[in-house]
């Protein structure tokens, strides 16, 4: 049986639907889950071990057997940890297929066939009696089913389903409970991650659209590694509040619920922005507990638990608000079987507190832009680099063409004395947005908006006007790696005919840099763990790897590196550049060199990223905004992904220039993509 999956063509931004084997869609699946990350978690793990052994225990003092329902068994490690605490029979519940098939091998090769079930299903179509999946109703409730958000992963649902169909009623649950957490705070960077501010061009501003301004947002949750915001970038205007627990072992309903935490004011602000994270109690004392507070909430900050699988969370108020220092105030927080949403009263509420609606956008721009976007058009540095950039080249008599998606460039260059502006938008909604923007400021008209794809422009389209000025940021939605963005140069090619003789292109040109890293963290993600909390699971290191070597693990992958700090192993470099005041060329580009490591450490892999060089002496990275330390401490653009090649096997650097990365690009101009591989090298054995 094959599938169609939709594959991005960076030289046209296009969605090429191409048939695949039906292998495809699961490792697609496993390559990307970041499983190793979870078994990693010694914390997480060791608490489950914890409660487990306590749960067990509490059913045996009854003198009762101990029958186990593990949904969502993953590895089957939860379930082996079951039996080995004294449990007599486990029914292991996973429902993605290739996982399950795992999980079987490890729970044989572990020696615990005899002890457990493993069922490839849905928990919700788990039968019990004498012919179903069950033989009877569990006593003990075990699950993993929690995201970042808590509940976003159907965990309220599946609950409610277990306590009617499948548990007793008297069942003991790991974890027992879960408390979600929230604090209310004023942060001007988080806040510009989902409001468009003011922009500064020469003695003009450009305001957003009262439809951006008044717009409630986005409702899709905000997940990060919090831990990596520092707590100067923000003020508290409340300290962290239990907004409310859920009981795993009671009857667990998943009604949309509405809970309400009355509260003073800290110190006089904007309430803005709510952080928000949840812990779980293992077991009904709270004796142990697993918590994914950031790491500046210990007070041994690195006392904090590293990881991927679970992250915090930070919700955006639907409009900002004054608030003043000892003012009583009310947080509310509502959620549905999936997800969670935040509001504000500037009063005590009642013990019975009115449901409030889910924050919907109204204005379309959170629909073009996602949160690093919106970022990215309120830093001030950056868009100072461009209007300065514009102002070397745009004049009076200036034709310009923006090529970008839902870009403030045309904008700009209007304000800064164009004679004729045009942009072309290839998203209806991004040229809607825009036209706001527009309307807001007066300047109605002042740019030609057009819709569709920059190369299939006409001359009736530009008017029969020659291109003094080709800009872009360049900016792509569809836009996946750090290089996908060369859209930008293939459009300069197909518009050649379109551009005056002396035109500028605005960049002038592109690099890809890279540098050899070593990961905090972020290695966990891709490492095999072997033997976790003692039980053999290189099953599941072999599944992945399996997954990898099928397309994954010679390919890059976006991460957005502020999130997980890495320290640089050898000096930047630039792999490939890319000259865009002329055409693509016709054949492939390849370069190959090495990178030599000048600091000691383990080289888990390679990050890249582009810069744009805007004019002769003017730059923008999007990946690097500062200079490594002598340490090789990196400080990374909060606003773009970068690239992250993964070595197949970390390599030690001793820091002395002899060892080194050697890397391999080859630029393919029929598919607008770059292809890569890299290897470590040891210096030859002398003797």
């Amino acid at each position: 049986m094959k599938t169609f999956c939709g594959q991005p063509q960076p030289a046209t931004e296009d969605v090429d639907w191409e048939e695949e084997s039906e292998e495809y869609d699961f490792h697609q699946e496993i390559a990307r889950s970041s499983y190793a990350d979870m078994l990693h978690d010694h914390d997480r793990n060791k608490k489950y071990y914890a409660g487990i052994r306590e749960a067990v225990g509490r059913v045996k003092a009854r003198g009762q057997e101990v029958i186990v329902l593990d949904i969502g068994t993953g590895t089957g490690l939860l379930s082996m940890m079951a039996v080995t605490a004294g449990a007599d029979y486990c029914y292991a519940v996973e429902v993605f297929k290739p996982t399950s098939e795992a999980a079987r091998c490890i729970v044989e090769k572990n020696g615990f066939s005899d002890k457990i079930k493993i069922i490839n299903k849905h928990s919700t179509d788990v039968t019990v009696g004498p012919d179903g999946d069950m033989r009877t109703r569990a006593n003990v409730l075990i699950t993993e089913l929690f995201d970042t958000e808590l509940i976003g992963e159907g965990a309220l649902p599946s609950y409610e389903h277990a306590h009617r169909n499948l548990v007793q009623a008297d069942c003991e649950a790991v974890p027992h409970r879960a408390r979600v957490y929230a604090q209310l705070v004023q942060s001007e960077t988080l806040w510009s991650w989902a409001h468009l501010q003011p922009q500064t061009v020469g003695p003009s501003q450009l305001l957003p659209s009262s439809a951006l301004a008044q717009c409630a947002g986005s409702h899709a949750v905000c997940d990060i590694q919090l831990s990596q915001v520092p707590p100067h970038s923000f003020s508290s205007l409340s300290s962290p509040r239990t907004m409310f627990s859920v009981d795993f072992s009671k009857p667990v309903s998943s009604a949309p619920q509405t809970y309400s935490s009355s509260f003073v004011a800290q110190c006089s602000g904007q309430a803005q922005v709510v952080l928000s994270w949840w812990d779980l109690d293992m077991d009904p004392s709270g004796s142990i507990v697993c918590s994914m507070a950031p790491s500046w909430t210990y007070v041994d900050p690195s006392a904090a638990p590293w990881r991927d699988h679970w992250m915090q969370s930070v919700y955006f108020l639907s409009e900002q608000r004054a608030v003043s220092e000892g003012e009583e105030l009310s947080l509310t927080v509502s959620h549905d079987d999936y997800s969670l949403w935040y509001s504000l009263r500037g009063q005590r509420s009642s013990d019975s507190v009115a449901p409030v609606p889910r924050p919907c956008c109204s204005c379309l721009a959170h629909l073009v832009w996602n949160r690093p976007r919106f970022g990215e058009l309120n830093d001030k540095r950056r868009t100072e680099s461009y209007v300065a950039a514009l102002r070397k080249v745009v004049r009076e008599d200036s034709v310009c063409l923006s090529v970008s998606d839902g870009s403030l460039l045309p904008l700009f260059a209007h304000l800064l004395g164009a004679k004729k502006v045009f942009s072309v938008e290839s998203i209806k909604m991004a040229k809607q947005v825009i036209q706001q923007v527009l309307e807001a400021n007066q300047l109605q008209g002042s740019v030609e908006l057009l819709e569709g794809k920059a190369e299939r422009l006409s001359s009736r389209d530009l008017q029969d006007l020659q291109i003094s000025v080709l800009m872009g940021e360049p900016y792509f939605s569809s836009a996946l790696l750090p290089w996908h963005s060369l859209y930008f140069w293939y459009c300069r090619s197909a518009l050649a005919s379109r551009l005056s003789a002396d035109a500028v292109v605005l960049p002038r040109a592109a690099t890809l840099h890279m540098v050899a890293v070593e990961f905090e963290n972020l290695w966990r993600i891709r490492a095999p763990c072997g033997t976790c909390e003692g039980f053999d699971v290189t099953a599941m290191d072999e599944m992945i790897q399996r997954s990898l070597d099928f397309r994954e693990s010679r390919e890059a992958e976006p991460h957005s590196l502020w999130e997980y700090p890495c320290r640089a192993l050898t000096a930047s470099a630039a792999a490939m550049s890319f000259d865009f005041t002329q055409c693509v060329p016709q054949k492939p580009i390849t370069r190959r060199g090495s990178l030599p490591f000048l600091r000691s450490g383990r080289c888990h892999g390679v990050a890249m990223w582009m810069e744009y060089h805007l004019t002769e002496d003017i730059t923008v990275s999007a990946g690097l905004v500062g200079p490594i330390s002598e340490q090789g401490t990196c400080e990374w653009s909060p606003h773009q992904k970068q690239a992250v090649f993964f070595l197949r096997s970390p390599c030690d650097a001793a820091g002395d220039g002899g060892a080194q990365v050697s890397y391999t690009f080859t630029f393919e101009p029929s598919a607008g993509d770059v292809r890569m591989d890299f290897s470590a090298q040891s210096p030859p054995f002398e003797v």
